[in-house]
């Protein structure tokens, strides 16, 4: 009778923990309710244990949309499209909230397809392509000399390595760059770091922003899309 009594309890708790909601179920559900603000506290919980999930941050990025935030959802979006930037939906989401701020993920004459391509990998898998060439290019010129074979192919990875090396200086130099969305309803741009200096333009909440400098709680930022610089409170911008 024990042994029943212990084989029903196992059972019963592997029933329950198969009927437990995960908490990106509980999120999602939470979501499907409209309930936004729940599924996002949860989503924000998860980054914690999954903090290069790029689907996370498309999630918070949605949250963020449908209550109104349009520049913490493009931080979010911008987020996740540097981990996933193959991805549909991240590609389209993060499109729409950068133009409801007045800005551009496609700059303004290049053809959308070529963007696509080059960022069809992300950096990471960029930097991994480069070395993996590298270290074949190693190999080759290794045989080459040893056994004077594979010329060809040897001088068709060199330029194959040398336009992998360019893409990733490339990328590496936007990666590096300190790139913020405007996350205040409207952000003063102002000629110092401090609200004693006037302020010389407004930018709406949406629009990227390069941060430059800091100093105390503000940022020295440059708006590319209107061609400005100046400081920024901190608190009016999001970081990537």
């Amino acid at each position: 009778m024990k042994r029943l009594l212990t084989l029903l309890a196992v059972l019963i708790s592997f029933a329950a923990a198969s009927w437990a909601q995960t908490p990106m179920q509980e999120a999602e559900e939470f979501y499907r309710q409209g309930k936004f603000s729940a599924a996002l506290g949860i989503y924000e919980s998860e980054l914690k244990n999954r903090p290069n999930d790029p689907y996370v941050y498309y999630n918070i990025g949605n949250c963020y949309f449908k209550m109104g935030s349009k520049g913490l959802a493009a931080a979010n979006y911008y987020r996740a499209f540097k981990l996933a930037p193959r991805d549909a939906d991240i590609r389209h989401n993060l499109t729409l909230a950068l133009a409801a701020g007045g800005e551009r993920l496609v700059p303004a004459g290049m053809p959308p397809v070529l963007h696509k391509a080059f960022f069809y990998l992300s950096y990471p898998e960029v930097r991994g392509l480069t070395f993996g060439l590298l270290w074949l290019f190693c190999t080759l010129g290794g045989i080459w000399l040893i056994k004077r074979k594979f010329g060809r192919t040897l001088a068709a990875c060199a330029v194959i390595l040398l336009l992998s090396g360019g893409w990733l200086y490339v990328r590496r130099a936007l990666e590096i760059q300190h790139l913020a969305v405007v996350a205040a309803p409207v952000a003063e741009i102002r000629s110092g770091p401090g609200t004693n200096f006037p302020a010389s333009a407004s930018v709406a909440q949406g629009h990227l922003v390069t941060v430059q400098d800091a100093k105390d709680t503000w940022y020295e930022v440059i708006v590319k899309s209107q061609g400005i610089k100046g400081w920024v409170e901190k608190s009016a911008v999001e970081q990537i």
